[in-house]
């Protein structure tokens, strides 16, 4: 841990196991932090609501509460306090859904202390306002755990994978980066979508200008016109200064709008203003400002689904969604695991200042045989935890998560691979029945290229079909 982290900073843990909780205030009070432990729901809901905490650490399960409940409570603070959830292993999916709704992260019991510390680490890393500066202002004034402006480093850096669905993305990265197309990237959560974001500012010609992210999940409804386009000073109750807003700050870059169909109706339409003049007005003021910006968006839903049900609109989808990508999950991918595997690894070794060479051959197996709900979020916390606990060269079975090792094995890839193709098979039958053998409409109808469709036919023999 960082130790300028560390000083002032006021933590709330919430544990109902008063051991575990008092084990942890006494863990993080001798690294010089502030800490105030609850052990009920009641309790922490009483001291979040008078006080300012820095950072938030609560159990999932509580006897009278949830850790879901809490995290609502600390978003709704001005900035959202950031927010840690501690979980069973049988937990890992709820905590990737505590994460699409805004926690900083997630950790697995059994834990040690020290791993907590790094998980903290990356949760308090992001910019926060100081709290002097919330009791000076109470709007939006610096509002900055919504906007991320990332460095350049190996955190952005983008794994190249060997898998047919890994190439295919890449490819796409590639061709797209380059031109001026907003880009709408598609994947579940924690498949790294802001890390492909980064990749395409970094191969485009606005590569020298800003990367401004902004996850549109953590601002307010009632402020978001501030977020986006800034505000003058005395527009409104605390605007005590003048505030540059998103767009402006990526001005001759990329702006980045992280889960964009968190956004309300009305921001969505103020949103879509902006795209189409490319022109934006700060909140009190009378001049409008020019701004030069791409926009890459990303989502963990389905937008077209959204849109449907009337909650994102028609147009702004289609203005977003020049050019979509989609991040295949990493159960479709198990080809490339091993090569994010030794990714995370080096960095956790960097990080601990450990020499763990790689996985052991049990550990292995079972890393080929589970689902990863979780995806690269989840795989990346579980080498970092078993890279802490390793004490020999290669990573054995027993520091590896009880889900992991207990989870109903996944059909090999060879299995999945053949499933696939009968699928494809079936459905290009399905698609020459619909059309009475018009190949032209039946490549139409499967969104591949005439040509393409003639090479499926040749492959599945269905030449004479």
């Amino acid at each position: 841990m960082h130790p300028s982290l560390a000083m002032e900073n006021k933590i709330l843990i919430i544990e109902d196991d008063l051991a575990f909780g008092k084990m942890l205030q006494l863990f993080l009070e001798r690294k010089k932090f502030e800490v105030s432990l609850s052990t009920s729901g009641k309790q922490a809901r009483e001291m979040l609501t008078n006080n300012h905490f820095d950072l938030l650490i609560t159990d999932l399960k509580l006897p009278d509460d949830s850790g879901m409940e809490l995290l609502k409570i600390a978003r709704k603070h001005t900035p959202p306090t950031p927010t840690i959830l501690m979980t069973s292993y049988a937990d890992v999916t709820t905590a990737v859904e505590a994460i699409k709704r805004g926690a900083a992260d997630y950790i697995s019991k059994p834990f040690r202390p020290e791993e907590l510390l790094m998980v903290m680490e990356q949760a308090m890393e992001k910019p926060v306002a100081k709290h002097s500066e919330i009791t000076k202002s109470k709007s939006s004034e610096d509002l900055k755990t919504s906007s991320r402006p990332k460095p350049k480093g190996n955190n952005t850096d983008v794994v190249l994978g060997n898998s047919e669905t890994s190439i295919e993305f890449n490819r796409h990265l590639k061709l797209v980066a380059p031109t001026e197309m907003c880009v709408l990237i598609e994947g579940e959560s924690g498949t790294g979508k802001e890390v492909a974001a980064q990749a395409i500012h970094n191969q485009s010609k606005r590569k020298s200008g800003p990367f401004v992210a902004v996850d549109c999940g953590a601002i307010p409804e009632e402020i978001a016109a501030s977020e986006f386009f800034g505000h003058i000073k005395g527009s409104f109750t605390g605007a005590i200064n003048d505030k540059k807003g998103h767009f402006e700050a990526a001005n001759g870059g990329t702006l980045f709008l992280d889960e964009v169909g968190n956004l309300s109706y009305q921001n969505q339409m103020q949103l879509l203003r902006a795209l189409q003049e490319r022109k934006i007005k700060p909140v009190g003021g009378n001049k409008e400002i020019q701004v030069d910006v791409r926009i890459v968006s990303a989502t963990n839903e389905d937008l077209l689904l959204a849109v449907e049900e009337g909650r994102f609109r028609e147009d702004l989808y289609h203005r977003l969604n020049e050019f979509s990508v989609e991040i295949p999950p990493l159960r479709e991918r198990k080809e490339d695991l091993l090569l994010f595997v030794d990714f995370f690894l080096q960095e956790a070794n960097k990080t601990l200042n450990k020499e763990v060479l790689g996985l052991g051959a049990e550990a292995q197996r079972v890393f080929f045989n589970y689902s990863w709900p979780g995806n690269l979020r989840e795989l990346r916390n579980i080498i970092r935890r078993a890279v802490l606990l390793t004490t020999d060269s290669f990573i054995p079975l027993e520091v590896i998560p009880k889900e992991v090792q207990h989870e109903t094995p996944q059909k090999s890839s060879i299995e999945v691979m053949l499933s696939k193709e009968e699928h494809e098979k079936q459905s290009i039958i399905q698609a020459l029945e619909k059309t009475n053998n018009n190949k032209s409409e039946a490549a139409r109808l499967l969104n591949i290229a005439r040509k393409t469709l003639y090479n499926k036919l040749k492959q599945y023999g269905l030449d004479n079909y």
